[in-house]
């Protein structure tokens, strides 16, 4: 026999006499999907949180079969895939801000955490609330192969929600309105005074009510904080503020923080939400020169007046006008005392005044402003105003050398008298 042939028949038997290579054929399991919140689960009112879902997959296999001819298969049937999560509020006090989420695939035994971020309502009631959990996904329910090599999936969709527990803290609701404003004008410090309520579900003990600046807002508080003692549920209490104008202030309502730093029933030191209220604040305290341009002569001493009206919202009290001499102008009285001006009433100013006589004829205008006390006494300053001076040409002759001649004349002649009469 040709020994190539026989290396054939040998090489032929051998290979029909191998093993196939083994398949694996599930009988039973698939996907198990539980979820629950990871960490705590109680949130206080007005709270805005980032809530930590564990999506957890529980399903076995309990069966599966090896051996020759099967087809292997590319998913296993406990495998969650294409999994979306979808968290809602159902009726509990809060806002879901997070929109559905898709997670992929999650193998048997395997977990994922997906993150919600809500918003508890600052006016939600105590209690026990259940969030709906939303979990949709595809499994393999079969696979039927057909001859020795082609396989046909059948893939099942699963829609279903699970209870999320959560537990919402009791917490005080603060409501707060203005009750009246005293002096608040742009540029002055005044009073605010308004009512605080605990509108909560829970006592607020050692009550403190603080006020804060709100952003850039011209309202500043002097005093920070008032301490009102125990707030129980739907309780009331009054507190009074000082508080600071800035002088670019128009005359509206702005905004001012306030919150409550209080004992609560488990004795801790907690704070309330912050609560915006409006204040409403005048205009500032203004005034105008109204008098017309006074005429001077070059190289002449006066007196000019100059008449101010007070423009503002509010009284100014104790005012004090002054006018700035510059060169040509000269002055050893400068101040006038105006007194108390309410809005709309004017008053009238004396400065003396002595213009160089090498003036030009020209209008000029002295820089004013009026110093004046606010209805808390503190000093201000108003802004700058000019008051109007006309430089005239001098008549050419001063009087102060006209004085001089007459006093001159009066002696000279009482001399010639007194000498006549020692003659005689």
């Amino acid at each position: 026999m040709n020994f190539r042939y026989m290396f054939i028949f040998i090489l032929i038997g051998g290979l029909l006499a191998a093993p196939a290579l083994a398949g694996t054929k599930y009988m039973s399991g698939g996907p198990d999907l539980t979820a629950a919140i990871s960490g705590s689960n109680e949130f206080a009112p007005g709270q805005e949180v980032t809530i930590l879902v564990n999506v957890e997959n529980q399903g076995l296999i309990d069966m599966k079969f090896v051996q020759s001819g099967i087809v292997e298969r590319d998913d296993l049937p406990n495998t969650a895939k294409l999994v979306k999560v979808a968290l809602v509020a159902g009726d509990a006090p809060l806002v879901i801000k997070t929109d559905p989420q898709m997670v992929g695939d999650i193998e048997g035994g395997k977990s994922v955490r997906v993150p919600f971020v809500a918003r508890i309502l600052s006016d939600a009631p105590a209690g026990s609330y259940n969030l709906p959990f939303h979990i949709q996904y595809t499994y393999l329910q079969s696979a039927e192969q057909y001859g020795q090599d082609s396989i046909q999936f059948r893939y099942r969709e699963i829609d279903e929600t699970l209870d999320l527990p959560i537990r919402v803290k009791p917490a005080i609701t603060l409501v707060a309105e203005t009750v009246s404003a005293e002096q608040l004008n742009a540029g002055t410090e005044g009073y605010i005074t308004f009512s605080v309520k605990n509108a909560g579900f829970e006592d607020a003990g050692s009550a403190i009510v603080k006020v804060e600046r709100n952003g850039n807002s011209p309202v500043i508080p002097t005093d920070s904080s008032v301490y009102i003692g125990d707030l129980p549920v739907n309780g009331t209490a009054d507190a009074r503020f000082k508080l600071a104008i800035s002088r670019d202030a128009g005359e509206q309502t702005y905004p001012l923080d306030l919150f409550l730093v209080y004992t609560n029933n488990e004795g801790d030191t907690v704070q309330s939400e912050i609560v915006t209220i409006g204040v409403p604040v005048g205009g500032k305290i203004a005034f105008t020169v109204i008098s017309d341009p006074r005429e001077v002569k070059a190289g002449h001493k006066t007196v000019i007046e100059a008449e101010y009206e007070n423009t503002g919202a509010t009284t100014a009290y104790s005012a004090q006008a002054r006018i700035s001499a510059v060169d040509p102008f000269s002055s050893n009285d400068d101040t006038a005392f105006l007194g108390d001006l309410q809005p709309g009433e004017k008053a009238v100013a004396r400065y003396e005044v002595s213009i160089d006589d090498s003036a030009t004829q020209k209008e000029y205008g002295l820089d004013s402003e009026i110093r004046y006390r606010d209805a808390l006494e503190n000093s201000q300053i108003s802004d700058t105003m000019k008051v109007r001076i006309v430089v005239v040409e001098s008549s050419g002759i001063n009087p102060v050398l006209v004085v001089v001649l007459l006093l001159a004349a009066l002696g000279g002649a009482a001399y010639y008298v007194f000498v006549r009469k020692k003659k005689s």
